[in-house]
């Protein structure tokens, strides 16, 4: 088993700098005039988090210094972009790209060495931060374990960024991967949950699921004290992600590109950037199916296994054993691989999931069907006991796929 690094991830929100700067010539007054008149007629489109994804990716990279995030306004459908300065230009590029231009203080280049200040003076286990182009701000929380002197640095180190740059703020959890002993996939005592099916560069059928599973045990079993199903080929965990890549051992094994979420079956179409403000569900082997926001991007959190870095922070509810699930939004696109978090899903809590576009990247696979049709496996309760688990016990469904794809059982 190797353990790669995972390569900087495609920036699409408020997660890093911007590749150019905006032109900023000299124009003419007609030019001028007619930049106007073409602002002005522009209206906001009304669009999609995937196609809302796209506008602010193209105008991070057209906006430089001046783009200070984006998100998504589902009530209204609009995508909001965070602009700083008053250089009327970069007004109308955002609205000829059919986005709202919101004035703001912090770039997203600013953001970014703030974050690279909390990294250095406040890497302490039980703490997270992300990027809230909301709020335009960092989101700091601490658990309910930094106390004392810990508490202190945090506090004095996000004071120190500056006014309106970051909000600090205390969870009642701890901050942890939702991994335990259970049913749903089992590996070296623990139990986690599959999460998108997956084909291998070679063309071999496999699954993703959290790198601290992967790091746990080297193979997988859909069963209890099974035999194994599948065996780890990459497992990043903690450093720049979590996640790992697990090949079928079978190499005729079904492995469907959907979700499972008990009432229903999702198809799995590809791999989209998450966006904040964008609804998303989340389907897990202890939990099921929840669903939520997204709240952060770029989330940078410190498990007491060391700190992980490039995630996705929600306000989806997680237990454990949910560690590796899948989500995804309503119209089929992967979205994220469960990671941890604090609280319940009677209380709440946070919650970070892995970027699925960027694990794909790396271990070198794409969303889809990689089994040979009517391959067979395990049975359609294999494993788990009835009403439990998933189909398959959470890794292998019809065929010992992932029917289930993240642990959902057929009766939910």
């Amino acid at each position: 088993m190797s353990h790669k690094r995972v390569p900087k991830r495609k920036i699409v929100f408020a997660g890093a700098g911007a590749a150019a700067v905006a032109a900023a010539a000299i124009i003419l007054p007609n030019a001028n005039a007619s930049q106007d008149d073409k602002a002005e007629a522009a209206q906001p489109k009304k669009v999609d988090a995937a196609s809302a994804a796209d506008i602010a990716a193209e105008l991070a990279s057209q906006l430089g210094e001046a783009f200070g995030g984006a998100y998504y306004d589902k009530d209204k459908q609009q995508v909001i972009v965070n602009v700083v300065g008053d250089n009327n230009n970069v007004n109308v590029q955002v609205k000829s790209a059919g986005a709202v231009a919101r004035k703001v203080d912090n770039s997203t280049k600013a953001l970014q060495t703030a974050a690279k200040t909390l990294k250095t003076k406040a890497t302490i286990p039980g703490t997270s931060w992300s990027v809230d182009p909301k709020t335009n701000e960092l989101r700091v929380t601490a658990d309910s374990t930094v106390t004392g002197a810990k508490w202190d640095t945090l506090e004095s180190t996000v004071k120190s960024l500056g006014d309106g740059m970051a909000t600090l703020k205390k969870s009642t959890g701890e901050f942890k991967p939702f991994v335990a002993g259970g049913d749903a996939i089992f590996g070296g005592g623990a139990r986690c949950s599959l999460g998108f099916n997956v084909t291998t560069d070679s063309g071999a059928p496999a699954f993703l699921t959290a790198g601290h599973c992967g790091v746990a045990a080297e193979q997988w079993s859909d069963s209890q004290n099974g035999a194994a199903i599948g065996t780890v080929q990459d497992a990043t965990f903690p450093g720049d992600g979590d996640f790992a890549l697990v090949t079928y051992d079978d190499a005729n094994t079904e492995a469907p590109s959907t979700v499972n979420t008990g009432d229903q079956t999702v198809d799995i179409t590809g791999a989209g950037e998450a966006t904040v403000g964008q609804q998303v569900q989340r389907m897990g082997s202890t939990t099921g199916l929840n669903d939520g926001s997204v709240t952060g991007l770029d989330a940078t959190v410190n498990y007491p296994e060391g700190t992980v870095s490039g995630l996705i922070q929600t306000d989806v509810c997680a237990e454990p054993g949910d560690s590796g699930g899948p989500l995804f939004s309503a119209d089929g696109q992967a979205i994220g691989l469960t990671s941890g978090g604090s609280g319940d899903c009677t209380s709440g809590g946070e919650t970070f999931f892995q970027p699925v576009t960027t694990a794909l990247e790396a271990v070198g696979a794409k969303i889809g069907d990689g089994g040979a049709a009517g391959g067979g496996g395990a049975a359609d309760d294999g494993g788990a006991a009835d009403g439990g688990a998933a189909d398959g016990s959470g890794a292998a469904g019809d065929g010992a796929g992932a029917d289930g794809a993240g642990g959902a059982a057929d009766n939910g």
